[in-house]
């Protein structure tokens, strides 16, 4: 496996997606670079309080390490003990007004390694998007975006990934999906039907899903950026932040791996929205806007 191909790639994906969102914000990233002790490092780019985002962040990471933490084994018992090497990009953005969606994406790489063994590699990746105040144009746009990025390696690719985010994405204790969905994909090390090796077919659909995040998602801030919102708005979506914030501590994989695995602590937790609320046995109104987000967007159904 060529690492310096991937690393160009995932560098390269991480500079050209802050070069738009710096471009639609109007202000710059920060730029933090870090080491991990144990091996490898990353770069973090983030922004909080910008013109348009509220918080955001695209890391790039490539860390190593000599045994596989627990969240790598679960489904791949068979890797426990292996040395590994883990690289990719991954972002979530909180945009300040509520009637513009967070979204989150990320794609990467893993190599699992045992002397006297072949390496075992996959690819794994995928976008979703989490509205407030839902919107179908916003959401078709998002899903068939996904869709056409897909369409090039199966007509069964969008529609088992798609399934895919809705199960990973969803809160198993609330009962309910984080947002309105995307894609999802892990343990990718298969090859094509046109002939390509498993490594080509699989780094070109990571590539493809990272290199479409901006396509899918800036059309959509675009057309809300200017919607008018208050207090009421502003404090619904600090409550639906909340339901975020539990995914990404309670069940998310990619945090769970990042801190057992002695990552950057925070760089893994830029990933949270800066202001969130709680409320004890919530429902909203009948009738209401927030109401319409539970009837119709958080239940998954075909968007494209």
């Amino acid at each position: 496996m060529d690492t310096t191909r991937l690393k160009n790639y995932f560098t390269g994906l991480q500079s050209r997606i802050v070069a738009e969102l710096e471009t639609f914000d109007g202000q710059p990233f920060r730029t933090d670079s870090w080491d991990r002790p144990e091996g490898g490092g990353g770069i973090s780019r983030l922004i909080e309080q910008g013109n348009f985002f509220e918080r955001g962040g695209v890391n790039f990471s490539h860390v190593t390490g000599k045994s596989l933490p627990a969240s790598a084994t679960a489904v791949r018992p068979q890797l426990t003990g292996r040395a590994w090497e883990a690289m990719g990009v991954s972002l979530v953005l909180h945009p300040e007004n509520p009637y513009c969606p967070t979204a989150h994406m990320n794609v990467r790489c893993f190599v699992a390694s045992k002397e006297g063994e072949d390496d075992v590699w996959w690819f794994g990746g995928g976008m979703d998007m989490t509205p407030y105040y839902g919107n179908d144009e916003d959401v078709r746009h998002f899903h068939t975006t996904c869709k056409a990025a897909l369409a090039p390696f199966g007509d069964e690719v969008y529609p088992k990934y798609k399934k895919w985010c809705d199960e990973y994405f969803f809160l198993k204790h609330r009962n309910e999906p984080r947002g309105v969905g995307g894609v999802f994909f892990d343990d990718l090390n298969e090859g094509g039907a046109s002939g390509e090796t498993p490594f080509e077919r699989c780094f070109a659909l990571t590539q493809a899903v990272g290199n479409v995040f901006t396509k899918a998602y800036l059309p959509v801030l675009a057309k809300r950026r200017d919607t008018p919102y208050g207090e009421r708005e502003r404090d619904f979506q600090a409550y639906r932040r909340g339901r975020y914030v539990e995914f990404n501590l309670v069940w998310d994989r990619g945090t769970l791996f990042g801190l057992q695995s002695g990552g950057r602590t925070e760089s893994i937790l830029m990933s949270l929205p800066p202001i969130v609320k709680w409320r004890y046995d919530w429902k909203p109104e009948a009738g209401t806007p927030e109401a319409v987000l539970y009837e119709k967007y958080l239940k998954p159904q075909d968007w494209a």
